[in-house]
């Protein structure tokens, strides 16, 4: 029987759930257990692939094409595991299959009502989707973490909070626990409990009680004993019920705060999960796991060298619209034993209008490009700001500082090249001939197969295959951090893409595209020859970093940027013991996922860009 642990929120959003349910399951994982998530998302979207990056942070891509919360991205990351679309339930997709159901006559002429029809449907979806196999074993999770998203009392998660009422009896006791997550705050020297039982006190009365209460506490100082012992009283849990999540050095160390708490011995116990019942190899591999992230967790505490990457971008008011880019790099310093230190330029800073409009924040967007160690210019939608990217890109590439372009950052870097290599000086990309007028020279075009008139749908998603040109093992650094395989697989999320028109003009000047699909008319990994670091990806490899596997083009990145000597270490490690984050199921051809054969499936839900 599947174990289920909800872990829910009080007092105020962005309290860290996400994190706390991503170290619960990874702690369980050392443990020898198979565990999977699934994040509840009240919201009316069907899905997070119309928001705004500026509204919850990034979209996050699954192999399946899924666009969900960024949380599926700590749980991937944590876990080690791979999810579908369906692990992400929204309020959207709720009613949405309840409303079908009903012009179906699915529910034989009775009245649709909150209970019981839409609180079955959220029960029936989370256990199928709790059954599905996320690893390389392709065995059912033994546990499945739920994060419930918002904060308890919302009144949009009301059906949801429902639902798992009636859940921990469809389940059974002994299959589900419920953590709840709290604020503690510290006025003036003392540790405030009244949040804490407000909130608790309103989970009980919805009927749900908290078997863990995990306090945050938004400062360096831990709970304090007479603090557990108070909540404990008031909220009618027992002192090993009461755990403290205060402010470390990352959040690759909570999962060790929490063991060391004794979280592990008290869901085994409370959820009646026996040693016993797990095999050796299961329990070796956990235990490895746990060494591997304690290590992790040690290094980065020794860590003195910095290593500075600047990221110019787009959406630089809200670092969480940048959520798995962070990650790719932190999980590329550590590996190359540096200690990150990144730097924020909006984009729109580096531009001509702003010298006149803004000069302080101008000469400060360009004092931290020149004095970069490396440039990233990652992706985004839209005309704003893409100007001062493109003269990033320019100081990188005449100046020899390393770069990498993802998505729209790779586009550019082609269009900056078309421009000032090949003289084509109203170079531009047709996503932009709305606002600037159709461009001579549209090095970069709508994708041939998607409409013009249609947004809903049309995007290139999820996981797809890019194979490296023939020779490109003899020199291609891109290719090296892949192992030097032949092909490779990555997430996509765009619409737009090089020219083939203008492709061999730009390879005779000087620029590869190394990389390309099986049909070899989209242009997918560039790289310049001449240079220490060049590096462009129409894909997002951000998506599918690990903090014990870096993304290849991220830890190529960061090395160089630490160092040549640091660059030809990692190639020649990744060359040896590269092992892609994909199952080998998901790792199928484009003509398997058009057929629907494969395991990534076309994407159906809806999309529209945000400046």
């Amino acid at each position: 029987m599947t174990k289920y642990i909800v872990v829910s929120g009080g007092v105020i959003s962005g309290i860290g759930k996400g994190v706390i349910a991503s170290s619960t399951g990874l702690l369980l994982k050392t443990t020898g257990l198979k565990v999977t998530a699934i994040k509840i998302d009240p919201y009316m979207n069907i899905d997070a692939g119309t928001m705004a990056p500026t509204e919850h942070g990034e979209v996050y891509v699954l192999n399946d094409g899924g666009e969900v919360d960024l949380d599926l991205g700590n749980y991937e990351r944590y876990l080690d595991v791979t999810l579908s679309r369906d692990n992400n339930i929204t309020t959207g997709k709720i009613y949405r299959e309840v409303i079908e159901k009903e012009r179906r006559g699915d529910y034989l002429g009775k009245t649709v009502q909150i209970v019981p029809h839409v609180t079955n449907a959220i029960q029936d979806w989370i256990e199928r989707v709790s059954k599905i196999p996320v690893d390389e074993t392709g065995e059912a999770p033994d546990v499945c973490i739920i994060e419930l998203g918002g904060t308890i009392g919302d009144i949009e998660s009301a059906p949801f909070v429902e639902a798992l009422r009636q859940f921990q009896f469809r389940v059974g006791h002994a299959n589900f626990a419920l953590i709840h997550v709290s604020l503690v705050l510290d006025m003036h020297g003392e540790q405030k409990t009244k949040p804490t039982q407000t909130t608790v006190g309103a989970l009980r009365g919805l009927g749900l009680l908290p078997d863990l209460i995990a306090c945050r506490l938004p400062a360096a100082s831990p709970l304090l004993p007479s603090t557990k012992e108070k909540i404990s009283m008031f909220c009618h849990v027992g002192q090993d019920q009461v755990v403290g999540v205060h402010d470390v050095s990352s959040v690759y160390h909570v999962p060790l705060l929490l063991k060391s708490q004794g979280i592990i011995g008290f869901l085994q116990r409370r959820l009646e999960i026996l040693p016993s019942h797990i095999s050796k190899s299961s329990s070796l591999k956990g235990e490895q796991l746990g060494a591997r992230w304690q290590e992790l967790t040690r290094r980065q505490e020794r860590l003195f060298d910095e290593v500075s990457i600047v990221l110019v971008g787009k959406y630089t008011a809200l670092k969480d619209s940048y959520m798995s880019v962070i990650k790719a790099l932190e999980h590329s310093a550590f590996r190359c034993q540096r200690k990150l230190k990144l730097q924020w330029v909006e984009s729109s800073y580096l531009e001509n209008e702003s010298k006149e409009t803004d000069p302080a924040k101008y000469h400060e967007a360009w004092s931290a490009v020149v004095g970069a160690g490396g440039i990233l210019v990652p992706g985004g939608f839209g005309l704003r700001g893409t100007e001062g990217m493109m003269l990033a890109i320019k100081w990188a590439r005449e100046q020899k500082v390393p770069f990498l372009g993802i998505c729209l950052g790779f586009q550019l870097a082609v269009v900056e090249w078309c421009r000032n290599v090949l003289d084509l000086k109203d170079a531009n990309s047709a996503e932009f001939d709305t606002e600037t007028g159709a461009t001579p020279h549209p090095v970069v075009i709508f994708m041939p197969e998607i409409s013009r008139t249609h947004l809903g749908g049309t995007m290139r998603l999820g996981l797809r295959p890019t194979v490296f040109e023939e020779g490109s093992e003899n020199w291609s650094v891109a290719r090296k951090l892949y192992g030097g395989k032949e092909k490779i697989w990555e997430r996509h999320r765009h619409r737009y893409e090089i020219n083939p028109e203008y492709v061999e003009q730009i390879e005779k000047s000087g620029l590869s595209f190394v990389g390309k699909n099986e049909e070899g008319n989209r242009m997918q990994v560039m790289e310049l020859k001449d240079h220490v670091f060049f590096v462009g990806l129409q894909a997002h490899p951000e998506l599918c970093t690990r903090p014990l596997n870096p993304s290849p083009p991220f830890l190529g990145f960061v090395a160089a940027a630490a160092g040549i000597s640091t660059l030809k270490e990692q190639l020649k490690i990744q060359l040896e013991t590269f092992k892609p984050p994909h199952p080998e199921s998901a790792m199928v051809s484009e003509d398997q996922i058009r057929s629907g054969t494969g395991v990534v499936t076309k994407a159906v839900n809806g999309i529209v860009e945000h400046e």
